[in-house]
Parts: structure tokens; C-alpha cells; sequence
């Protein structure tokens, strides 16, 4: 009745019908996919929320499916949770059709038709609007250093499992990267998706932001939490968070105190979630973040990712060469991590197109020289703007009181935790040993 319970004649016949029933053994039953109730009968009403299929209604859904195929009539148990957590999020009619697309497209149902159950969650978050689901054919082998920080990620790939809970572990928070533009931060997250085989969702705050109505912005910030809480476990992915909440601790006399409004309910639901929603965020500008994101606890580790070094240019330069040329042995990866000091990694790609593109328009094959020709002509960022950057990684050295950026530092000092990607790292390797 959600379309027309707000016209008066049908609040006032409600309201009659409720009197009426006083005494009796009768009651109304009102059925809605959303919460729209009258003031004039908050009182008199009772509100029950149906929740999702839980994990053991899931469960009876995919033993029916099962039962059904003639071939195959048992799974493994690792699979059947990989299946199960998939599919969580979707109704029962929703999770039935899924398994059965799953089961016709493969044959049968394995951990390897996870895929398929995860692509039915794409139209929730294409409802929702403010969500936006994204898919990485990439792997974290693209990307090029980043050893401790990758190492991190892969240590924590099956943190949502039963085995996980039944070991004791908690369930992983989040994570925040910090560092110099380009170097990475994004396309780790995204590649995090593949390696730990969960949806990445990416909340984009433009679109949470709505002054139609007062309230509008935190509703819809409510909304898309719900439902990154509803097909959990996930990743919920902040890109630029210095931005999206730069003006959070001063807003009242620029937008009535709506961004601090967002800040707050933002921070308190990362503080209160108990759902496995892993809060994956990345800054560039670390003086623009509230101090409440830098606090301990917030986060689960705070990781700088600094400049590439010479071994993690080469690296760079090998993974883009083999994206676009089988035979990279005819390149000097060396020489060229060597002249392009100073380059972020998005820098070095960006060189090696602008290489390709000019011995394309010359009709032949883009070589050595090409590349490093166009590499001379790019002005990085760490020069464009040095000051900044100077800042930024003077600020990195500054987090950690010994000047030490290996992970294990935590545990001695217990501040920012991070890895040193950078052109400092042999310089501290020998105070790091004495730490750890």
C-alpha cells in the first residue's frame, strides 16, 4: 500500500479500520518493500523486518539445486562456502536462479562458478545508484614492487572464512594507502578483489551528496552502507579519500554541517560494523585527513607507498613490456629503470605509450631509444610539483620516529605501519634489522 498510503482518505479509513478492530480478535496486515508509515499511525503500528536468506537458508537452496542434477550430488565443503558467501545478499529466487545459471553454463557447481554467482550482484548495485560495481581482469602480479604490502594482502585472502572464525581470528577492518600519486594505491585495491575472490564495490561520495532535501545526503549514505552490508563479505572501495571528506570537520557555515553529518555517520559505522565489509581507502594529500581516519584501530594497518626504487622501475618496466610485446628481451630494462629515476609507475606507463604512439605514426616498431626519448620529455611529478611530494614523504619519515618503513616497525614502535618503496631503503636496511 506504500503507493498510496500518504493520500489522506486512506490514512483516515486506516485509522477507522484500527479502531474498529479494538477488541477483537482481528488485525491488519500491511506488506511493503519499504518502511513508509503515517504519523498518524506510528502509534498504532508494529514494524517486523524481513532479513535476507541468512547462510543456512542459502544453504537448503543450493542442496536443492543440487539434488537435482543427476551428475553431481555432493560438493567439497570449502566450495560449498565459497558458494554459500557468494551468494549472500540475494533472495532466495535470486540465489536458486544464480546456482541454476552456474549449474547449466559449467555443467556443474564448483568453487570455479563463483564468478558467475558473484555477476548476479551487479544489478543490486546498479539499483542502488550510489554504489558502483567494479570488475579487475588484472591480477596483483601487475603490480610492480610493493612486496611487503602485497604480502600483507595475500597473508589475509581467506580472512573471511570459517576456518578464519573457528582459529579466533576477527574479521579484517580495513586498510588505508598513503603516498605519492601514481604509484599504485588504486590498482592495488582493485587487483585485492581477484586475489581475495570477493565484490569490490566503490562508494563514490559525488553521488551521495544531494541537497533536494535536507537529510537526502545522509539517507543515501545509509542506503549504500546497507547495501554493501547486505552482499557481504566485500570490499567497499573510498578513491581519494582526502577529498571526499576534506570539508567533514568545519562544514556548518559552507553546507549547513551536512559533510560533518556524512563524516560522523561514516565514522561510526566503521567503528560499530560487525558485517565483513573490508573498507579499502586511498589519499594523496594526508594533511587534508581528519585526524579521526590516522587514529590506531580505525584502520587495520595504514601503509606509505613512496617512489619506486631502481629493482621496482625494472619490475615496472617488465610488466608493461610484456603486456604489449612478447619478446622484451631486446630492451635494456635496466637502462631504462636507470633514466626514469624519480618516475612513479602510472608515469612510466605513460611514457612507454607516448613511445609506442610515435613509432606508430612513423609506421614501424617502437625500440629502446623511442622509450627513452620519450621519458626525457616527461617532467614527473616529484619535480613538477616537488614541494608537495617532499612534503608528503617527509611526512611518511616523520610517522615512524626511528625513520623506519617496514611493516614489522608496529611492533616496536606502535605507530603508522608501512614499507619503504622508495629510494631510502637500503639507507635504514641495517636499522631495520636491528629492530626486527
Amino acid at each position: 500500500m506504500h503507493p498510496f498510503i500518504d493520500a489522506p482518505e486512506v490514512t483516515r479509513w486506516l485509522r477507522d479500520a484500527i479502531a474498529s478492530f479494538k477488541c477483537t480478535q482481528k488485525a491488519i496486515i500491511l506488506m511493503s518493500p519499504v518502511q513508509q508509515v503515517p504519523i498518524e499511525l506510528e502509534k498504532e503500528v508494529v514494524v517486523l523486518d524481513f532479513p535476507l536468506p541468512s547462510i543456512k537458508d542459502l544453504n537448503k537452496v543450493l542442496s536443492e539445486q543440487l539434488e537435482q542434477n543427476i551428475r553431481q550430488r555432493r560438493i567439497g565443503t570449502e566450495g560449498r562456502e565459497k558458494l554459500l558467501k557468494a551468494a549472500l545478499g540475494l533472495t532466495k529466487d535470486e540465489a536458486q536462479k544464480v546456482y541454476r545459471k552456474a549449474q547449466v553454463t559449467a555443467g556443474r557447481l564448483t568453487e570455479a562458478e563463483v564468478e558467475i554467482v558473484l555477476s548476479e550482484k551487479k544489478q543490486l548495485i546498479r539499483r542502488n545508484g550510489i554504489l558502483e560495481y567494479l570488475e579487475q581482469d588484472e591480477t596483483i602480479d601487475s603490480v610492480g614492487g610493493l612486496e611487503e604490502l602485497k604480502r600483507w594482502l595475500k597473508q589475509r585472502a581467506n580472512a573471511f572464512s570459517e576456518r578464519a572464525r573457528e582459529y579466533g581470528l576477527p574479521q579484517p577492518k580495513g586498510m588505508l594507502i598513503l603516498g605519492v600519486p601514481g604509484c599504485g594505491k588504486s590498482l592495488i585495491a582493485k587487483t585485492t578483489s581477484r586475489l581475495w575472490a570477493l565484490p569490490l564495490l566503490r562508494l563514490d561520495m559525488g553521488r551521495v551528496y544531494d541537497g533536494s532535501m535536507v537529510g537526502r545526503s545522509e539517507a543515501n549514505l545509509r542506503n549504500a552502507l546497507k547495501t554493501a552490508e547486505s552482499i557481504s563479505p566485500a570490499i567497499l572501495f573510498i578513491d581519494e579519500l582526502d577529498k571526499a571528506f576534506a570539508g567533514g570537520t568545519g562544514s556548518a557555515d559552507s553546507d549547513g554541517g551536512t559533510s560533518s553529518r556524512i563524516f560522523g555517520s561514516f565514522l561510526t559505522w566503521m567503528q560499530e560494523k560487525k558485517s565483513p565489509v573490508f573498507v579499502m581507502a586511498t589519499a594523496n594529500r594526508v594533511e587534508r585527513l581528519p585526524g579521526e581516519f590516522l587514529r590506531k584501530g580505525r584502520f587495520d594497518e595504514i601503509f606509505f607507498v613512496d617512489l619506486p626504487n631502481a629493482e621496482e622501475r625494472q619490475e615496472i618496466f617488465k610488466i608493461h613490456l610484456g603486456k604489449r610485446r612478447r619478446d622484451i628481451e631486446r630492451f635494456d630494462i635496466e637502462q631504462l629503470a636507470k633514466v626514469s629515476e624519480g618516475f612513479s609507475g602510472a608515469e612510466i606507463e605513460q611514457a612507454m605509450i607516448a613511445a609506442m604512439y610515435e613509432a606508430f605514426a612513423q609506421d614501424r616498431e617502437f625500440t629502446q631509444l623511442d622509450i627513452i626519448a620519450a621519458i626525457k620529455a616527461t617532467l614527473p611529478l616529484s619535480r613538477t610539483m616537488s614541494e608537495q611530494v617532499t612534503a608528503l614523504r617527509d611526512w611518511g619519515q616523520a610517522a615512524c620516529p626511528s625513520g623506519c618503513f617496514f611493516h614489522r616497525c608496529i611492533s616496536a614502535h606502535g605507530v603508522l605501519t608501512g614499507f619503504l618503496s622508495g629510494s631510502q631503503q637500503e639507507e635504514r636496511l641495517a636499522h631495520a634489522s636491528s629492530i626486527t
